[in-house]
């Protein structure tokens, strides 16, 4: 979804460590809606999804965190609503941001780059679907798309990648203030990827 000249080459000519710290903060990023969702359907435990997240960002600069990504996989799928089993709309932003959690944490114990990048996607995917889900149904393909793509709701989320991508760029050397940095920001800021807060 992010049409920048260049952005996915720039993202895919980051190191493997720039890349993991971008996919993080997208998937932080993701969080309320799943903590949203689960408050309002009563599922899930968000605590599960938050202490993997933990994991992540701490693994970025201290590369002695160790943890079970099997455990930690197995407790996020028992955790990640199955749309079919609910109505309401939130489960489907919830069960993507349960998807880029454990998609990332294999990603990155198997070194999969691919994979990592594509949290990228997968964040404005959600993106895109949320704003077609409260578009007018009358909207044809282009005029569907031209309309995403316009939304404010989508162009904060690429100019939220777009910077973070600035940022991670011009440290090629990932340490503990740029990533804790991040992380306090992206959580102060308090909303998620479709304008969803839990302040």
């Amino acid at each position: 979804m992010t049409n920048k000249p260049g952005f996915f080459k720039r993202l895919k000519a980051l190191s493997l460590p720039q890349k993991q710290l971008f996919a993080v903060a997208l998937c932080q990023r993701m969080l309320p809606n799943y903590e949203l969702f689960s408050e309002v359907c009563e599922f899930g435990q968000p605590m599960v999804l938050s202490t993997a997240l933990e994991l992540l960002w701490q693994s970025q600069y201290d590369k002695k965190t160790k943890y079970n990504v099997d455990v930690h996989l197995q407790r996020i799928e028992e955790n990640t609503p199955d749309p079919a089993d609910f109505e309401a709309y939130g489960v489907y932003p919830a069960m993507d941001a349960a998807v880029a959690i454990s998609t990332l944490m294999s990603a990155i114990s198997a070194k999969m780059e691919d994979d990592i990048i594509n949290i990228s996607k997968l964040s404005s995917s959600t993106v895109a679907n949320y704003i077609e889900a409260i578009s007018d149904e009358s909207l044809m393909d282009e005029a569907l798309d031209d309309f995403v793509f316009a939304h404010p709701v989508m162009q904060e989320e690429k100019e939220l990648q777009d910077m973070l991508l600035d940022i991670i760029e011009a440290n090629p050397d990932i340490n503990p203030e740029l990533v804790k940095g991040l992380r306090k920001d992206i959580i102060e800021a308090g909303v998620s990827n479709i304008g969803i807060s839990m302040q």
